[in-house]
């Protein structure tokens, strides 16, 4: 009895011994700026110009630089000590951190990169990892770590890293910030150390809307323009399926804010994977050339490979001859991928480029001027510090196969936080065209407050995993519908939107769509019931007013028809305070045209 005591003792002072050198190495590593910055300094801005001119557009903004922006007298340490100590201070400040300054914002220091910027964990082994604000016990995310860490722990307004393969959009969406990637080419990557030469691009991290979209628009140097809203948002279905969390946490956050703001009508839905196998042709090519066996290999999977055998090749050009000469001590899985023998042929590099050139017309034809791409910016929530299946080929190919869309088609993504799940953060990303840059931080602008409200209702939701996947599937049944109904073929739209229903009977939407192939039926009674019905279930549902009003007029029921209008025309004057809008309802009303040419005769 007495042996057991001891041991029992023996056990709980091991135990509490442990649990003191954890609490001490975690005290030693959350440094007094998260270890977010390698060095401190200040650029600051000119004086400001007399009255009546306008003031500089940053004024009042700090911000911060990754340590790959050459900044006059100072070495550029690209994320090694090596490196630091085998070049000399720069002789010139990069022209994107003067234009920053010149336009009124100032620079307080330079913050840690990962590895010679290589990979997008965020661990740097030599000057330790910046700590994650947002999960302090998982990685930043990386190549740009601190400049995202900077921002997430409000140490600056914004600030400035290289996006390659997921540089900006990786950290920003670990460490629950914006992060912008605009489209390749559009600024210049003058005065950085480059990675690789044509997937590199200069982006940014803010804490909100406001400011990206400001310093966004000094960036990009864009003339301007009337705002336009998007007339369609794209859900690429395939790549929500690569998550490991659940879908609906993200999708539906989505789709509640477009309804919001752009209607239900505006939603679509893609596979990119078909799209691309059939866009991208040289796509084959690349596959035969590399890929060894018979298996099936999506097209984003691809995708992924094409993106790091483009970086890693173009590294190996730009600063093969460095590593060949100085032998820096290398992470084990950077030095592995860095070292590994790449027998590109001049073809395979053809190749590879005739992929970028068709992946940009295949996005831009997809999305054309009014289009946003919608997809989940990593698959994997923040890992755990140290955790080993950051190298694994699972996280590796779901991973570059999100983030090689806009890297290798060059065009425009920003990622944006919804919140948390599960204690890590969560995020999702918006794509737009090659050169669509204005026009996507339009769209942020409008939608960032939504997506938080909805976000936060979507986490704090009761909803039970079954009852998600039921309305996701009525919502397939509805688009069915609705396909149905545009081949004129009202009987199966009717059947769809009935099973629609069954699926999710709160839905105003489907009752409101089925009362319009009701009505093409000439089936007044059932269109009236459903419009009823859908009005019940959303006071707001204009459709569905216009709808039963139109069914109570064919069956002679001329007082209901305007006695029905009137709760909603008493919404319109107390909401909206538009008394216009009662007259516009009143032409529609007196519009003498063949039902199925009347526009409210539109499905949802």
């Amino acid at each position: 009895m007495a042996s057991h005591a001891a041991n029992l003792w023996v056990l709980l002072g091991l135990g509490l011994a442990g649990i003191f050198l954890m609490t001490k190495k975690l005290k030693k590593t959350i440094k007094a700026d998260f270890g977010a910055f390698i060095q401190k300094l200040e650029l600051l801005p000119p004086p400001q110009p007399a009255p009546p001119k306008a003031p500089h557009p940053l004024t009042g903004l700090n911000f911060a630089v990754s340590d790959v922006f050459d900044i006059e007298g100072y070495v550029t340490g690209f994320g090694h000590p090596d490196w630091l100590r085998t070049h000399e201070p720069s002789t010139r400040t990069s022209p994107v951190v003067l234009a920053l300054v010149e336009g009124g914002a100032t620079c307080i220091g330079k913050t840690v990169v990962d590895e010679l910027a290589y990979s997008i964990h965020g661990e740097n082994k030599h000057y330790s990892t910046p700590t994650n604000p947002a999960a302090p016990a998982r990685i930043p995310g990386g190549s740009s770590s601190g400049a995202a860490v900077a921002v997430a722990a409000d140490f600056v307004d914004f600030s400035l890293g290289i996006d390659t393969l997921g540089g900006i959009r990786v950290p920003a969406a670990f460490c629950g910030v914006i992060g912008f990637r605009p489209s390749y080419g559009v600024i210049s990557n003058t005065g950085i150390i480059p990675v690789s030469s044509s997937l590199d691009t200069v982006g940014l991290f803010a804490k909100d809307p406001s400011t990206l979209r400001r310093v966004g628009l000094v960036l990009l140097q864009l003339p301007f323009s009337v705002q336009r809203n998007p007339k369609q948002i794209l859900l690429a279905d395939d790549c929500f399926e690569l998550l490991k969390i659940p879908k609906d946490r993200i999708s539906q956050v989505v789709t509640n804010s477009t309804e919001k703001h752009f209607g239900r009508q505006v939603l679509k839905h893609e596979n990119l994977e078909k799209y691309f196998s059939s866009k991208v042709p040289s796509l084959k090519e690349f596959y035969s050339q590399k890929i060894n066996g018979d298996s099936k290999i999506s097209s984003l999977t691809l995708l992924a490979n094409v993106a790091q055998i483009l970086q890693r090749y173009e590294f190996k050009c730009t600063h093969g001859e460095w590593i060949n000469s100085e032998k820096p001590v290398l992470d084990s899985a950077i030095s592995a991928q860095i070292n590994e023998t790449l027998d590109m042929m001049d073809k395979e590099i053809e190749i590879c480029k005739s992929i970028r050139t068709e992946m940009r017309l295949a996005v831009n034809n997809l999305l054309k001027d009014d289009g946003i791409l919608v997809i989940p910016t990593t698959a994997y929530p923040p890992l755990k510090l140290g955790s080993k299946e950051i190298f694994s080929d699972d996280y590796q190919n779901r991973s570059f196969s999100l983030l090689s869309i806009a890297s290798i088609s060059g065009c425009c993504q920003v990622t944006l936080p919804l919140g948390y799940h599960d204690k890590c953060p969560v995020s999702v990303s918006f794509i737009a065209r090659h050169g669509g840059d204005r026009f996507l931080l339009d769209t942020v602008q409008t939608v960032y407050s939504s997506l938080q409200e909805h976000a936060d209702t979507v986490a704090k939701s009761k909803l039970s995993p079954n009852a998600v996947k039921q309305e996701h599937s009525a919502e397939a049944v509805k688009e069915k519908g609705n396909q149905a109904y545009k081949d004129k073929q009202w009987q199966k739209a009717i059947g769809f939107y009935t099973e629609a229903i069954k699926l999710s009977g709160n839905n105003a939407t489907y009752y409101s769509n089925r009362a319009a192939a009701y009505l093409e039926l000439g089936s007044f009674l059932q269109a009236e019931a459903d419009c009823t019905k859908a009005i019940n279930l959303d006071k707001k549902n204009v459709k569905a007013y216009l709808r039963r009003g139109t069914a109570r007029e064919m069956l002679g029921y001329y007082k209901e028809a305007i006695e029905g209008f009137q709760p909603f025309m008493q919404w319109i004057y107390v909401t909206i305070m538009a008394p216009f809008a009662l007259q516009i309802l009143a032409m529609l009303w007196c519009l003498n045209q063949p039902i199925r040419e009347q526009p409210f005769l539109q499905i949802g």
